[in-house]
């Protein structure tokens, strides 16, 4: 039932219209028990591994704010990222991100654990990669490349981004806004937007002051759901000067499905050229 769930997930987040391909038998006691300690590396191993391989996966992986698959990973037990707690649930495989605590890696390692960081997703188009890297790790080589083929095939047939394109502005607590080196802002110019950071010549991610923000008048915002109670990094997004964002329903609202570099990324892709759609719609 699990992995009937993740896949009606990914075949929704790629539009493909059919269920991915059923992998040759391979038997359970050839693949690797697996411990998932990041938030990425959860949700792959939820697409991708046989749910007896799941051992453990991390605490954020039921997090609905954090995780595309947090009622998938209901199913199955939560770490706490602890080396002694992980290497006593004897686990063959290890997973990790690439700012995973160094300390308790290295000391999995020198337990004799196999350990495998995953790298930071920045492109979309680094995806495919590291499902098929991610499906060599789970011995789910025949799952991972059928769905790896299915994201670069709805990858190239995303229309091109217009020097035209309406503008975005990624506008979180604190004035937070993201650079071109993300993977926000390939979500964002791949559904056909161009981000305001890149047209302000902003690289890095960093604070965007709001007069600024208001003086280039982007065409839309990207922001997020505040949290519950009160917060004072919040209530710049309060701001009058950008009520008519919500009242115009010029707003995206970035979901779990930006965080990590997963095939559920393209439903923010999605996300983004219908309202980049709306926009088109009004000003014609």
């Amino acid at each position: 039932m699990i992995r009937q769930r993740a896949s009606r997930v990914l075949a929704a987040a790629i539009a493909c219209g059919t269920m991915l391909a059923v992998p040759a038998k391979v038997y359970a006691q050839d693949l690797p028990r697996v411990v998932s300690m990041n938030l990425c590396t959860d949700q792959m191993v939820l697409l991708l591994a046989d749910a007896d391989q799941i051992v453990s996966l991390s605490r954020l992986a039921r997090d609905p704010r954090s995780s595309s698959l947090a009622q998938e990973a209901e199913a199955y037990p939560q770490n706490a990222g602890g080396a002694e707690e992980i290497y006593l649930s004897d686990p063959d495989l290890v997973l990790a991100g690439r700012y995973s605590d160094k300390a308790t890696l290295a000391m999995l390692r020198h337990l004799g654990l196999q350990v495998a960081q995953m790298p930071l997703t920045k492109k979309l188009d680094d995806i495919p990669a590291q499902i098929r890297q991610m499906g060599d790790l789970l011995r789910q080589s025949t799952r991972a490349d059928t769905m790896a083929r299915q994201v670069e095939q709805t990858l190239a047939a995303q229309p091109a981004l217009t020097t035209d394109a309406p503008v975005a502005a990624f506008y979180y607590p604190n004035g937070y806004s993201l650079g071109v080196d993300t993977l926000g802002h390939d979500i964002v110019t791949t559904g056909g937007l161009r981000n305001l950071s890149q047209k302000l010549g902003r690289r890095n991610s960093g604070r965007l002051a709001l007069e600024e923000l208001v003086m280039n008048a982007p065409d839309l915002l990207v922001t997020t759901h505040p949290y519950r109670g009160g917060s004072r990094s919040e209530e710049i997004m309060l701001h009058p000067a950008l009520a008519q964002y919500a009242q115009t329903d010029r707003m995206v609202y970035s979901s779990a499905d930006w965080v990590c570099g997963t095939p559920l990324a393209l439903r923010a892709v999605q996300d983004v050229r219908r309202a980049r759609n709306n926009i088109r719609h009004e000003e014609r």
